[in-house]
């Protein structure tokens, strides 16, 4: 028997694998450049690879056209105007998101921040809720906060990667930690698949492409990449590599820096 969240998964997975692009970025850092205009974005760049996007429910009600890739809603956020922008707030229910025709939902938590206990707190309701409607949960975990010095430290993404996991997640995002071996370990600890996080603009296509590549080879299942795609010169063009990395099973690997097309 397939149950709804087995329909639902499959819709924003392909082979099992994720290729998202996250658009929530308005609420927290405004109308960046690059997703001034998200409707046109996703209609140009969700034929050339991509698995599924993510923006927030008001995005969704906005959209022109009912997208033809998988559909996540954000439902939580901050804004770098308010008094602390790690306190990610609730935004929404399960529910709404099921009535806006979502194909799972996403939570931003952030640990080592003094706001981290209420965000846990809400990651457990939402859970217990995407449960309730047998839709998929994707926990954003970042170590982030100030009891955090290193974010990239493998002791401290595994701990909040496997936080995730054990508060109900189906998929958790996280950072990469810089290299296969200590990411390795991080999938090997967390009980759900793992996708990683772009993180800051990449100044080349190959730093993208190789942290795909290690990425995947240690065990990820995807990537959820912002700026390095809706701030490509060529989004389709970035979207098809990733797409060979991620889907493909193509392995990428070279010496050569060639500059990251950017807006």
């Amino acid at each position: 028997m397939v149950l709804g969240k087995e329909i639902r998964l499959n819709r924003i997975l392909k082979k099992g694998k994720m290729l998202c692009i996250p658009l929530d970025h308005g609420i927290s850092s405004g109308p960046l450049r690059g997703i001034q205009n998200i409707s046109e974005l996703i209609n140009q760049t969700q034929d050339s690879g991509l698995t599924c996007f993510l923006v927030n429910k008001g995005i969704i009600k906005s959209l022109p056209a009912p997208p033809r890739i998988g559909l996540i809603a954000h439902m939580s956020a901050a804004t770098s105007l308010g008094p602390d922008p790690n306190n990610k707030i609730l935004m929404g229910s399960v529910k709404e998101a099921i009535r806006l025709g979502a194909d799972a939902v996403s939570l931003h938590i952030n640990i080592g921040s003094k706001e981290e206990p209420s965000m846990l707190y809400k990651l457990g309701q939402v859970s217990d809720q995407c449960n309730e409607w047998n839709i998929p949960l994707i926990a954003m975990m970042y170590p982030r906060g100030d009891n955090i010095t290193n974010p990239h430290d493998p002791t401290i993404v595994a701990h909040t990667a496997r936080i995730g996991a054990e508060a109900g997640a189906d998929i958790v995002k996280t950072v990469y930690t810089g290299d296969v071996d200590s990411f390795r370990e991080v999938i090997k600890s967390c009980p759900v698949p793992i996708v990683i996080a772009g993180g800051p603009k990449a100044n080349t296509d190959h730093e993208i492409l190789q942290m795909c590549n290690d990425a995947m080879k240690a065990g990820a299942i995807g990537v959820t990449f912002g700026r390095n795609i809706f701030q490509h010169d060529n989004p389709n063009e970035i979207i098809k590599a990733l797409h060979a990395i991620i889907i493909e099973n193509k392995h990428y690997g070279r010496n050569k820096s060639k500059k990251s097309g950017r807006k």
